[in-house]
This record gives structure tokens, sequence and C-alpha cells, in this order.
């Protein structure tokens, strides 16, 4: 998601795999290096178990075989000790920066990790491995290194596109004009298809920026979609003649036990529905209960159920009404989950636990929300049909709305029956009284 820090991807590891700064720059920056003697790389690593690992990561490295060096370069690299750059990822501005490592150190890590370690020689000129080198130890000095990260637009794989892009004339670009498989929320939901709710949290934080049709270049933000497209490209060579951009490749480790990431997202919808119409169906199931056996119990879960609800999507509706305000992470602006999540839904935690305790006005102030909740989340369905609110929410919708039309549905139902066991009362005194006139 572009710069929110929950899938700020390529972090694993990296701080303890390169040095900020390098006493001596590699012979290919300071011109000792020959383009004929020269190796250049593109290496993909496998996803891993933690969040930000969940997307793989890439990178290029450089290898003079004369004289005996190697280097790693990783455009994954920021300073968790630096108070300031916190900050600044916490307001959206993710700055990051790109390092030199061991080769060797960084393959070990890796298989450590339990987690793949691709290779892909790449078949460029002496000029062009030259040209390549260069720029990556121009990268690494001081006063280049830093960039502003963007996940999807400009992150640790998308700059090692652009390079292979610069170094092969244009042509990996060209090639990648043609229409991507999926969306970049497609992209998004199959690599984070491990684990479901956050899977779902992050779905429920992105707006419509990540869901129009996209080409295979911007695909290309992913290390696997990067690693495919290279070892597809046929490049047009000095004597005009076509061949494959990669020279050879290996693998230098590969996991028995990890899966790639699926072909395709998960068809989480029904599953979500089912979620939602439980949750909604179990406060209208409390609510009769309370209202016909008088049940304690009933209304304890009743309020313990909206104290959870409101805490689970309270506040990641108020997170993301706080960051559309006051932070550049772009991809919560306008966001239309707010239509069934936002700062109303949290007042549902306090409520709920007043309800607990057997609170009236709690329970009247749950019934105002719920119903404004419920109002709010069909009018974002309403408004679907216009053009602007095109955002691929439809699982959140499944979601979320049977949740508040059944928390609605609840509390309306406790008022009515109260109001109608108040008018049989009143029926029932009224008649009474009527007999004891016309008593002989």
């Amino acid at each position: 998601m572009p710069r929110l820090s929950l899938i700020a991807a390529c972090l694993l590891g990296l701080l303890l795999l390169g040095t900020p700064a390098r006493a001596a720059r590699a012979p290919w920056g300071t011109g000792e290096s020959q383009g004929e003697d020269l190796v250049v790389s593109l290496v993909t690593f496998s996803p891993g178990d933690s969040v930000p690992e969940w997307w793989g990561h890439g990178s290029l490295v450089v290898e003079d075989r004369r004289l005996g060096q190697a280097r790693l370069y990783n455009y994954g690299m920021f300073d968790a000790s630096d108070v300031g750059m916190l900050s600044r990822f916490a307001m959206g501005r993710l700055e990051f920066y790109v390092a030199d490592a061991s080769v060797n150190a960084t393959y070990r890590a890796y298989r450590s990790w339990d987690r793949d370690v691709r290779i892909q020689e790449l078949a460029l000129t002496p000029e062009q491995r030259l040209q390549v080198a260069k720029a990556l130890a121009d990268n690494v000095l001081p006063e280049n290194r830093n960039y502003l990260y963007h996940h999807y637009k400009d992150n640790c794989v998308t700059r090692l596109r652009d390079m292979i892009d610069v170094a092969t004339q244009g042509q990996l670009r060209e090639m990648d004009r043609a229409p991507g498989r999926m969306t970049l929320r497609e992209h998004t939901r199959r690599y984070t298809a491990v684990n479901v709710p956050m899977s779902v949290l992050l779905d429920f934080m992105m707006n419509d920026e990540i869901d129009h049709p996209v080409t295979k270049w911007e695909e290309a933000f992913l290390p696997d979609e990067l690693e495919a497209q290279v070892a597809s490209l046929q490049v047009t060579g000095a004597d005009g003649q076509k061949h494959p951009l990669v020279a050879r490749d290996w693998d230098y480790y590969v996991s028995p036990d990890r899966a790639r990431p699926p072909a395709e997202p998960p068809p989480l919808g029904p599953w979500v529905l089912a979620v939602g119409v439980t949750a909604g169906g179990l406060a209208l199931g409390l609510a009769a209960w309370e209202r016909k056996r008088g049940s304690r119990i009933a209304r304890v879960l009743l309020g313990v159920e909206n104290a959870l609800v409101g805490l689970v999507l309270g506040i990641p509706g108020t997170a993301l009404l706080i960051m559309w305000l006051v932070t550049d992470h772009t991809v919560t602006y306008r966001n239309e989950n707010l239509f069934l999540a936002n700062p109303l839904t949290l007042l549902a935690l306090p409520f709920g636990v007043a309800l607990t305790w057997g609170s009236a006005k709690a329970r009247a102030r749950l019934f105002k929300a719920w119903t404004a909740l419920a109002a709010l989340g069909v009018l974002g369905v309403v408004l679907k049909v216009l053009p602007p609110f095109d955002q691929d929410n439809w699982r959140l919708i499944a979601l979320i709305l049977p949740i508040s039309l059944g928390m609605a549905g609840a509390f309306g139902l406790d008022r009515v029956l109260a109001r109608l066991s108040g008018r049989a009362g009143s029926s029932a005194e009224r008649s009474d009284a009527v007999a004891r006139l016309e008593a002989p």
C-alpha cells in the first residue's frame, strides 16, 4: 500500500545486510573495472513470514571476475534508529536508501530464513554492464542514496526494473506496455492471502487508487513479476538479432516447504459475508432473547458483542479518517469504506461496556449510532451507481453492512417491542378501569 506502514515491503533483516556508507568504492565505480570482466545478475528472494516480508525482495549483484570482487545492491534500506524517520514514516513520507552488501552473507541469511534465492545472469553487452554497475556504485553514495519510497510506484524492485530498462534502451518497458493480469488490489490480495484477517484489514485501508487496470510494467513492483518479465524478454543485440535477456539462471536455495504466492486472489467474498451475517444475526438473536426472557446474560453478551465490534471496526475506521486528513498516505484518501466504519463505530466500545451494566442511556445511544451507520452503509452502496464511487470494496460491504443492519435491527426491535409492550399494558389498564366502572 503506498506510503502505508503496515505493508512497507522489503524490510526483512536489511539493516544487518547493508552498510550506510563504504570507505572504499567498488572498482566499477572508480573506473578500475572493464565491462568485459563484469557480470550483472538479478536476484529474487521469495516472500517471508512477517507482513513486510510477504512481498518478497529483489536485488542486483555486480561481480568483477578479474578482480574477484562482488557486491549486492539493496534498495530496501531504512534507519530504524532515526526517530525523525519514524515520525515521517507515520505521516506517509517513507524515506529509504540503497546500500551495498556482501553477496554470500546475504544469500546465507536468506537461506537461514528459509526463503528462496533465485539468480538470473543478464545477457548485457560490456558497455551495458559497465553502465549498470557504475549507476549502482553512484547510487550508494551518501548524497545519492536516499529516495521517497512508494510501495507500488517506487520500491526496492521498481528501481531494479528501471535500471534494467535503461540498460536495454527501453526494451523492457516497451514489452511491458501490454495489459497486466490483474489490478494492484488483486495482486495485494493474493500476496496477503497467507493471513486472512490482515488481508481484510489492508483491503479496508486502501482506496480506489489501486483498482484501475494496469500494465505489466506496473505489475513489476513485485519481485516475482519482474523475474518472470526478465525471463521472457527478448532484446535486440548489436547485430540486430533477438536474444534472451537472461544468459543463464540458477537457484542458490529453494525452500522445500515454502509455497509460492497463489496465482489468483482467494475468493473470500462468501466467507466474509457469512461472518457479517452471523455477527448481525447474533445481535438480533440476543436482543430477542433478552426481550422475551428478560435475560441478563443476553444483555451482557449483546454489550460484549458491541464492544468487540466497536474495537475491531472502530479503530481502523477512525485511523482511516485520520490518515486521510493529516497524513501523506494517499491510498487512504476518500476511502469509501468510511461509509461502513468510522469514528461513529468506535462509540460502540464504551456504550457496549455500559450496556453490560444495564445502562438505558447506552442502549438508546447504541440504537442511534447503529441506525446512522446502517444508513451510511446503504448510502455507500447506492452511490456506487455514480462513476466516482468505483472502489472495489464489495467484500468489505459484505462483511460490515450486515453487522450494522443487524445491530440497528437489534436495538430497533428492542424499542419496538418495548413500545408494543407499553401499549398493551396501557390497553389492559384501560380495559380493567372500564370493567370496574361498569360493574354493578
